[in-house]
Formats: C-alpha cells, structure tokens, sequence
C-alpha cells in the first residue's frame, strides 16, 4: 500500500513547490495548470499504476494557450465548478488503482468553439503581419 509521505514527496518533486499539505489543491494552492497539470496526472498514473479512464481534466485544471475565445466562448473549464485535487485524493486513488471521483452532471459542447476562435485570431494576426511586412 502507498502511503501519503510518497505522494506529497511525488508531489513536490512534480511540482517544484516548497511545501505541499495533504490538502492542498495542486492547482490552485500549488500553481499547477494546464500542460504541467496533465503532465503530473499522467505521471501520477504511471508511477501509482491509477487507471485514468474516469478522468476528466476541465474539472480540475485550465486549458493551456487560450489566447481570448474564451470570452465569447467559455472553455469546458470556466463551465462547471472546480473540483480541487489534493494529495489525499491522489493517495486513495493510488490505493484503490483507478480514478474514483463521481462528477457532477454536466454538459460540454462537443465542438470546442473556444479553439476554433483562438485559432481564427491567430490566422487574422499572421494574416496583418505578414501584410504589413510585405508593403515595406
């Protein structure tokens, strides 16, 4: 069985902070969102053999490089409530080897509005640079 000394120390190690409490929430208190959060989840599975079927990250984290869609399009994040992960958490689902939080029911639209737009702002800004670049 694990025990919650590994999982603070697996913890700190992923996410460089100086002190982490069995209850504090890695993305919040500890600053861990985005890539870094997936990453430390998906470390956090392999190192702890946990099943992650039943994951769903917009629960727990942001999105990485939104860039401003989200005002007119919220990401699946800003649409439900946060759900903090804490070491204790990730110990009980070291031990039980699987991913077992019961989420709240929800709806995410299946298309990601949010990026489509990120990604037309990109183009648009490309777009006018290169132009100006070209009239000089």
């Amino acid at each position: 069985m694990y025990e919650l000394s590994q999982i603070l120390h697996f913890v700190k190690d992923q996410t460089g902070a100086d002190e982490v409490f069995e209850n504090s929430d890695i993305n919040e208190d500890l600053g861990c969102d985005g890539d870094d959060f997936d990453e430390l989840i998906a470390n956090f599975s392999r190192e702890f053999n946990v099943d992650l079927s039943a994951y769903v990250w917009y629960f727990h984290c942001a999105d990485e490089g939104d860039i401003g869609g989200w005002s007119i399009f919220p990401p699946p994040n800003e649409r439900i409530k946060h759900i903090p992960v804490t070491p204790l958490m990730l110990l009980e689902f070291a031990q039980k080897g699987k991913w077992d939080l019961n989420y709240p029911e929800h709806k995410v639209p299946k298309r990601r509005y949010d990026l489509i737009t990120n990604l037309i702002i990109i183009i648009v800004v490309l777009s006018l640079s290169i132009y100006k670049c070209a009239r000089k």
